[in-house]
């Protein structure tokens, strides 16, 4: 079966999934980090090309103001999480303390550590509230990134993704591994897991990424064939896995 079939399953399945969430009043919040040029922005995308603009929400947060910068860290973020029947997906989220705050020296080392004491108490409250919490990591290698970079500076549609931010991303390749590794250790709650994608692959990726999130939600009339086509390109966050399937 060609991908775009598959995916065309996938999107009615997600069609469904909305409809439940709106019918039952559920509050659905997918978070999706990952390496800069990874294939978020894309990924979401796929993940709402056919559902409704009204109750599917996406955040994208820039710099935080001098006014944000002040009040309290997750302050900002919980603005904008879902309420009754909504759908909201985060293109990074309050895991940017973790991850280019902590690399690039955005953050003090003292709110660093307190990031993790408080994100596990944050994120406890939000599911005994109700909300339902998906989370993911896309990775990628050196060379997918580099060469993802140097296509953003050829592709005149593609500039307005090109940030300082990326012109040092592999400069300091080390450091995000670092700081990616510790995040995901200690932010892997067995309320609220992480899961790793593979990313290389962008086809692959939204497939394996979307057949996930279906398989990890319950709604009505669920096609379980719509969902067979995957692979171990998602995986839970484990010391193993870490070590040896990540870049």
């Amino acid at each position: 079966m060609k991908d775009k079939d598959i995916l065309h399953g996938l999107y009615v399945e997600l069609v469904k999934l909305q409809k439940e969430i709106i019918a039952s009043g559920l509050k659905l919040l997918v978070i999706l980090e990952g390496r800069d040029a990874a294939g978020k922005d894309g990924t979401i995308k796929r993940i709402v090309k056919h559902l409704s603009p009204r109750e599917t929400i996406v955040v994208a947060l820039g710099k935080p103001s001098d006014g944000e910068e002040k009040e309290w860290y997750f302050q900002r973020y919980a603005k904008h999480l879902p309420s009754s029947g909504e759908f909201v997906l985060f293109n990074r989220s309050w895991y940017n303390r973790a991850g280019v705050e902590k690399v690039m020296d955005f953050c003090t080392g003292k709110q660093y550590k307190s990031f993790f004491k408080e994100v596990e108490l944050f994120e406890e409250m939000l599911i005994e509230d109700g909300f339902i919490i998906l989370k993911y990591y896309l990775d990628i290698s050196k060379e997918e990134q580099e060469k993802r970079f140097d296509d953003r500076k050829k592709d005149p549609l593609k500039q307005w993704k090109i940030s300082p931010i990326d012109e040092v991303a592999t400069k300091h390749w080390k450091d995000y591994s670092e700081a990616r590794d510790e995040m995901l250790l200690k932010t892997n709650f067995k309320h609220a897991p992480w899961f790793i994608v593979s990313a290389d692959d962008k086809d692959d990726t939204h497939i394996n990424l979307i057949t996930h999130l279906l398989k990890r939600s319950n709604y009505k009339h669920k096609d379980d064939k719509a969902l067979s086509h995957t692979s171990d390109l998602v995986f839970p966050v484990t010391p193993e896995n870490i070590k040896e399937r990540l870049f």
